[in-house]
C-alpha cells in the first residue's frame, strides 16, 4: 500500500510559508472524565512550502498551527497556548477535508479544582474535519486529547470536542 502511494505521488514546493487561515474555536467535554471543562481560543494555520499530490486526486498539505486562549474548569480559569504541526488531506475540489496534528501545549496553571494536569507542559493531539464554505469561510470540528505523556506524576488527561469558524486567505 505504501509503495503504491509513493509511486503515484509527487512533491511540489510553494514559494514560501503562507498564512492559510485564522479563526476561533470553542471546546466542550469529549468524555465523562472531562466534564466541567471548556476552552475558547483563537488560532492561525500556516501552510508549509511543500505539499504532496497522490494520484492527481489526493492533496496533502503540511501546516504549522498556533493557538492561544482560555481553559476553564471546576471554577478555575487559565491560559492555554499550543504550537504544532498538522496534515490536511483533501480530495480533488471536495469542500470537506480531513486534518490531524500534534503539538506541545503550555498551561498557565496545572490544577483546576480537583483535576491535576501535573505539569504546565502538555501535548495536544487531534483529528477532525472541516468544510469550506465558498472561497473564504470554513466550519470545522475536531476531537482533541491533551495530556503530559506521563512526564509528571499526575497526568490528568483532557478530551474536548472543538467547533471552529475560520477565515481563509
Amino acid at each position: 500500500m505504501s509503495a503504491w502511494l509513493l509511486a503515484g505521488s509527487a512533491v511540489s514546493r510553494a514559494e514560501d510559508f503562507t498564512l492559510e487561515s485564522v479563526g476561533a474555536r470553542y471546546g466542550f467535554p469529549g468524555n465523562q472524565k472531562s466534564q466541567g471543562f471548556n476552552q475558547a481560543e483563537v488560532f492561525a494555520n500556516v501552510d508549509l512550502p511543500a505539499q504532496w499530490v497522490v494520484r492527481t486526486r489526493w492533496h496533502v498539505q503540511p501546516r504549522l498551527d498556533f493557538s492561544a486562549g482560555w481553559l476553564g474548569g471546576h471554577g478555575d480559569n487559565g491560559f492555554i497556548g499550543t504550537a504544532g504541526a498538522s496534515l490536511a488531506l483533501s480530495f480533488k475540489q471536495c469542500p470537506l477535508k480531513l486534518e490531524g496534528g500534534v503539538g506541545p501545549t503550555l498551561l498557565s496553571r496545572t490544577e483546576y479544582g480537583s483535576k491535576d494536569f501535573g505539569d504546565p507542559l502538555q501535548f495536544t493531539s487531534y483529528g477532525g474535519l472541516y468544510l469550506d464554505l465558498g472561497e473564504r469561510w470554513r466550519l470545522g470540528y475536531r476531537y482533541q486529547h491533551m495530556s503530559n505523556a506521563h512526564l509528571s506524576q499526575h497526568n490528568g488527561a483532557l478530551n474536548l470536542q472543538m467547533i471552529a469558524v475560520s477565515f481563509r486567505f
